[in-house]
């Protein structure tokens, strides 16, 4: 082993889910044919465990000057096989979901693998979610599909690293 060798660093495990990597906060606002226009604020954090491929993750949102809690979610975002990546995201609406996609030039497009229901949930029958960090800001947009409604934009949200 050369001396190069010796100092040369590991790779990241993250790959290209380390720009993800941090806390993120911002806004966004929201839509939907069977509601009332709305407006958020929202709190992302993307947590790392240091040597794992994988990052945490905690969405909470609230009504505008955090009046009122809104949404929350958990999961984990994680390199999988080759250059895929998964997002795994659970709702306490009664919701698990898997997502699968590849990041290209920090875009990350996400197709549901995988949309399990509690019986007692709301008839949602798909998702659709985009990822995208260009520098210090995260942007997102999300589609859904409910009860009658096909999938339809729902939501989009513009977060800053902090």
């Amino acid at each position: 082993m050369t001396d190069a060798e010796d100092r040369s660093t590991p790779p990241d495990p993250l790959g290209s889910l380390a720009p993800f990597a941090g806390r993120w906060v911002g806004g966004g606002y929201g839509h939907y044919p069977t509601i009332d226009d709305f407006s958020y604020e929202e709190e992302i954090e993307f947590t790392t465990t240091p040597g794992k491929p994988f990052l945490g993750y905690r969405s909470r949102t609230w009504s505008p000057g955090r009046e009122r809690p809104m949404h929350t979610e958990n999961g984990y975002l994680r390199r999988a096989a080759g250059e895929a990546v998964e997002l795994l995201v659970s709702q306490p609406t009664g919701f698990v979901e898997l997502h699968r996609g590849e990041v290209r030039d920090g875009v990350l497009e996400l197709t549901q693998l995988t949309l399990s229901a509690s019986p007692d949930a709301k008839p949602v029958h798909g998702l659709r979610r985009r990822l995208e960090v260009v520098g210090d800001v995260l942007t997102y947009d999300m589609w859904m599909s409910h009860a009658e409604t096909p999938m339809t934009h729902h939501l989009q949200a513009r977060l800053q690293r902090g």
